[in-house]
């Protein structure tokens, strides 16, 4: 698929409303990256992404971003340490999978809503808010291109 199509196809409004929601059901931080030109290790490419977005600075190392490279037909999801140690090789699998599911049927945006509705969903059971604290919204929501 051409990047532009793909950016094209995204619901920005509704990727940044699954994503404050799913920050607001702990004190995790969800970032979306697409990538405009092709990418032969999405892995390394989200690591690098990954800390470009200074997505290591969040105080409890539970970041997670969902990179997106559609010249390619690839993408990655990476989770800071914190995050990455509480959920197991196995969460990070199924969570392509799903992710993966909805991309192979045009369903662009569903796939990342899902994907970041899951992560929403680790984080709040790992990384929970806690009663009576404010918590600081520590990375932008939007979703971001290069």
């Amino acid at each position: 698929m051409q990047t532009s199509n793909f950016l094209g196809a995204l619901d920005h409004e509704r990727i940044v409303k699954a994503i404050a929601d799913a920050e607001a059901r702990s004190r995790g931080e969800v970032r979306v990256h697409v990538a405009r030109g092709a990418v032969d290790d999405p892995e390394a490419a989200a690591a690098r992404q990954f800390e470009a977005l200074g997505m290591t600075k969040t105080a409890e190392r539970n970041g997670v971003l969902l990179f997106v490279a559609p010249t390619s037909q690839r993408f990655a999801v990476v989770g800071d340490q914190g995050i990455h140690e509480r959920c197991g090789p196995d969460f990070w699998k199924d969570l392509a999978a799903a992710v993966e599911k909805d991309f192979k049927g045009g369903r662009y945006t569903d796939g990342i809503v899902k994907g970041v509705t899951r992560l929403g969903d680790a984080l709040a059971i790992h990384f929970p808010r806690q009663a009576g604290s404010a918590d600081t919204n520590e990375l932008p929501d939007q979703v971001t291109e290069d």
